[in-house]
């Protein structure tokens, strides 16, 4: 089995069928993306570019975005933080995901998955 697919599988529930569920979405969105394992969470990934990350922490399934100043679209519904270019969407129940919202974060992320981050 692989790093990302065991991290996923011995999450307690209810993050385990959280992520699970956003596994299903994502791959199905976005059938060319690849399941890695880099600094220690799930990583998606289209070539050499990240589309998002799964990470649990803090009670809640963080589903990061590394292109997200790019988005246009549904950018009320991510939270920085104190991150300076990565913004994700939590979720503590999978009645919170929105499959509508979350598509489109997706396609924003594989749309704009070459961006370089801005730096003002």
């Amino acid at each position: 089995m692989k790093p990302a697919e065991e991290y996923i599988l011995n999450q307690p529930e209810p993050f385990r069928s959280i992520l699970l569920h956003l596994q299903v979405i994502i791959e199905a969105t976005l059938p060319e993306v690849e399941l890695l394992f880099k600094w220690r969470v799930p990583f998606y990934y289209i070539g050499k570019s990240p589309i998002c990350y799964l990470n649990v922490t803090k009670g809640y399934v963080d589903v990061g975005f590394w292109s997200a100043q790019y988005f246009t679209e549904y950018v009320d519904k991510l939270e920085a933080d104190k991150r300076k270019y990565v913004m994700s969407i939590r979720y503590n129940s999978i009645a919170q995901i929105d499959e509508i919202v979350f598509i489109k974060l997706l396609q924003q992320a594989n749309l704009y998955k070459n961006e370089k981050f801005i730096t003002n």
